[in-house]
């Protein structure tokens, strides 16, 4: 019989719905039956692409013997760490804390009735291996505590929370000395030193992770300083990740990290956030260079992207799991004699191929390949006598037979829940890159996109929802949603110029000031009528996505070049006066942070233009702004003469200049003599603006 999940949403709760254990979702229910029952919860946090969590459902929650132990002697809840990352928080936060800073997904913790953590793990297997005790064993050792040490049980607990919530409240406050381009260069020094010059990455370690944001800040550092190391670190990274199996050289997009140094061997998983931040790295990293190769990756992501995670109402999808048919990567991987019977007669010199892709016997995955650039294509063509680009000509011939016969694979599940954060991601990686690229699908698939989040996952009272899935909405959106919503909208107010969506990202920005606000600065992840939990998260330390404090500051100062309302500015220097003083000292953890004091230190240039796109003045002004890499640029267009009441506010009372087109340069809404010609426009955006001191106290 299917349990309580069965109502669920989430395809990860759906996922364990038939399973004996009697799952609870996440609520007052399954509180109110601790407390009535005077049970420990299990409470069981995963998400749909991790293979770990798929392993012990497997190995445990379809245990019969195991489920009726848990069923009689716990409550059993079950999280999705997608739909809840504040649930994920509080509780990742109390698992770190019991384990000497490891933590992971499946995360294990067990709670007492009223929900304070008093024992903690991750993965635990079905028999007693690797080092660690087998699952029974813990859940029997966790009865015994409860029952026999209850008064221990209730101190451990109440006291980890009461130190989280110290920690979590807490502030860093930085003064004025701290928050300089000295830190920017400082932290860009780190990263430089820190990266991996033999396989790239920004560590030398295993596993790796893209680190999308980090990327971003050394490219901004180099547009700001003219820094070679910083953007050779980028360009060096990013084509390494791009021809490794951590890329898919089929059917693109990236999966979630590499196990190794080398980027070779993914986890197969991909998440949408990875390909959304991914996609504009690589779209800057081509503005920089003009290197044709980084469009391609941004393309063939992109075009992933609408191909397999779009819903029919535009909405984007969260993930494709790592394992197909049970097998973690089989959806990915190559035989040498699937490739041979494959392109026999398809490519000219097939010997070629196999060395360019890294195709072997033996294989480098488990007795199969992972396909990935071995060697550069120039160089293989060579040493094996065929025209470059005749060898072109195979690879792309290649890629298209192998995609074919991989679509007649049993493909990975893919979770259809659609999340508001992630979507905002996605939507402004597809707005700038339509405009970067001109690709009016792109531009389409963006407006889709914003109209969906402003429809189905907009509340009656404009307030956006975290989840949507099968026309159902739910869960109030947290701090990361709004910041990232909001970023998409202010992407594609650029792209389109519709005063539209400038007015929604303005209002969801309203929205957090005043809901989310803390008083001593920064803000919390959940809003002030969220649901009580054992205490209220604040996160400002980047993850696989970025903070929603590092974020939403990001925004409300982009906000202020389009406004000049000092409120928004306020706010946000209000997060790095209170939460600044970290990032000195690890930050590789602050990336967004970093890239927001850069924008602010080294001053926005607003750009507001009058006149119609269509007319070829505005197009090369256009052109002037869109083409080159404009980190720092706030722009504004009108189609006519601007009244007192135009949105935004940079367009007020601008006017054309004896009828034609015209461009107004501003800092701090200060602004030069208005040119009229993009040569004239592309000279005063190369003047540097002066570089602030630093955040004032």
């Amino acid at each position: 019989m299917a349990n309580r999940l069965r109502n669920e949403i989430s395809p990860y709760l759906l996922q364990h719905a038939d399973n004996p254990v009697d799952w609870y979702p996440w609520g007052e229910e399954a509180f109110a039956a601790a407390r009535a029952a005077d049970k420990p919860i299990l409470l069981s946090i995963g998400y749909s692409a991790c293979h770990w969590c798929h392993v012990m459902a497997h190995e445990s929650f379809e245990d019969p013997k195991i489920a009726a132990y848990i069923n009689k002697h716990f409550i059993p809840v079950k999280v999705d760490r997608e739909e809840r990352p504040d649930v994920d928080d509080i509780y990742m936060q109390a698992t770190l804390a019991f384990n000497r800073g490891q933590g992971g997904w499946p995360m294990t913790v067990f709670l007492t009735p009223d929900g304070h953590p008093f024992h903690a793990g991750t993965y635990y297997p079905p028999e007693p291996r690797y080092g660690m005790p087998s699952f029974r064993q813990v859940l029997e050792a966790v009865v015994d505590v409860f029952t026999n040490k209850r008064a221990e049980v209730e101190h451990t607990g109440r006291s980890l929370i009461a130190e989280l919530s110290r920690e979590f409240s807490s502030v860093a406050p930085a003064g004025s000395d701290l928050l300089t381009t000295d830190l920017l260069d400082d932290a860009a020094d780190t990263f430089i030193r820190r990266a991996d010059p033999v396989h790239g990455g920004l560590t030398r370690e295993k596993p790796k992770f893209p680190n999308p944001v980090n990327l971003e800040f050394l490219l901004r550092f180099h547009h700001a300083t003219g820094s070679e190391p910083a953007l050779q670190v980028v360009l060096f990274t990013l084509r390494k990740m791009a021809e490794g199996g951590l890329y898919d050289q089929l059917g693109g997009g990236f999966h979630r990290y590499s196990v190794d140094e080398r980027w070779l061997v993914p986890h197969f998983e991909k998440m949408l956030y990875d390909n959304a931040l991914l996609a504009r790295v690589y779209l800057h990293a081509y503005q920089i260079s003009g290197d044709p190769f980084y469009r391609e990756i941004v393309e063939d992501t992109l075009d992933y992207v609408l191909r397999e995670m779009t819903s029919p109402a535009g909405g984007f999808y969260s993930a494709q799991d790592a394992d197909s048919e049970g097998e973690e990567g089989k959806f990915y991987v190559w035989t040498l004699q699937e490739i041979r019977e494959a392109l026999d007669g398809v490519v000219g010199n097939l010997d070629a191929l196999l060395v360019y892709w890294g195709v072997t016997e033996a294989g480098n995955f488990e007795g199969r390949n992972i396909l990935h650039v071995a060697d550069m294509l120039e160089r293989v063509a060579v040493r094996h006598g065929v025209p470059v680009e005749q060898m072109r000509e195979d690879v792309s011939a290649a890629r298209t037979v192998l995609f074919t016969l991989r679509k007649r694979r049993v493909p990975p599940l893919r979770d259809e829940k659609i999340l508001a954060a992630w979507n905002g991601m996605m939507l402004a990686a597809l707005a700038e890159a339509a405009r970067v690229l001109d690709r009016d699908d792109y531009r389409q698939a963006a407006l889709r996109s914003a109209g969906f989040l402003l429809g189905e996952m907009s509340a009656p009272d404009g307030r956006l929802w975290r989840s949507h899935k099968d026309g159902v909405s739910k869960i109030n959106a947290y701090l990361e949603d709004y910041a990232h919503v909001i970023d998409g909208l202010l992407e594609l107010y650029m792209t389109t110029f519709e005063p539209r969506w400038f007015a929604a990202a303005q209002r969801l920005a309203d929205h957090v000031l005043e809901h989310f606000r803390a008083e001593d600065g920064g803000f919390y992840d959940t809003s002030d009528d969220h649901e009580a939990l054992v205490m209220r998260p604040r996160s400002v330390q980047d993850n696989v996505v970025p903070s929603g404090n590092a974020m939403i500051a990001y925004d409300l100062l982009r906000l202020t070049g389009w406004t000049a309302e000092t409120r928004y500015e306020d706010a946000a220097l209000g997060v790095y006066r209170a939460l600044g003083a970290v990032l000195g000292e690890y930050p590789l953890a602050f990336g967004q942070m970093l890239i927001g004091l850069d924008f602010w230190l080294r001053r926005p240039v607003e750009v507001a233009l009058v006149g119609d796109p269509a007319q070829p003045e505005i197009a090369a002004m256009l052109k002037v702004l869109r083409e080159p890499y404009r980190p720092r640029a706030v722009v504004a267009l009108s189609p006519g003469n601007a009244g007192p009441d135009a949105v935004p506010a940079l367009l007020r009372t601008r006017t054309l200049r004896d009828g034609n087109p015209a461009a107004y340069v501003c800092e701090n809404f200060v602004c030069a003599a208005p040119v009229t010609s993009a040569a004239d426009l592309a000279a005063a955006l190369n003047h540097r603006p002066r570089v602030r001191d630093a955040v004032p106290d």
